[in-house]
């Protein structure tokens, strides 16, 4: 029977923690300003982790994955001073597209409804009462 809470996820969870404090604390590139870390996905044998971040601006998205990239040996080397592990994941940032993806269904649902609203063919006429 597997368990409930496995160690990948939980190792991911304290990854995502003291990451978000690395990167607010201790990088000092500007493209990372504005940026926050809303998972980490790590594999089973804990080598590596796909951690997703999303930006307040939308046009610095592609620039601050690629500096988190670019810094992820420091992070890397930070997390092992953190978490005191035998062995670090390697660290691979991505864009998290799922927040737009779920305004984008958000606003197409409002937009339904609005619409559904005006045109329901439920609604009680004159004629019925």
């Amino acid at each position: 029977m597997p368990k409930e809470y496995p160690r990948s996820q939980r190792v991911g969870d304290q990854i995502q923690r003291e990451l978000a404090q690395l990167v607010q604390r201790e990088l000092k590139d500007p493209r990372v300003s504005m940026v926050s870390i809303t998972a980490v996905r790590v594999s089973r044998d804990l080598a590596h982790a796909r951690i997703y971040i999303t930006t307040m601006n939308e046009e610095q998205q592609q620039a601050a994955v690629d500096a988190l990239n670019h810094a992820a040996g420091f992070l890397r080397r930070e997390l092992g001073k953190a978490m005191r592990m035998r062995v670090i994941p390697s660290l691979k940032f991505y864009y998290d597209e799922s927040i737009a993806h779920g305004m984008h269904m958000n606003d197409l649902i409002n937009e339904g409804l609005a619409k559904g609203v005006a045109d329901d063919p439920d609604e009680d006429s004159e004629e019925d009462k």
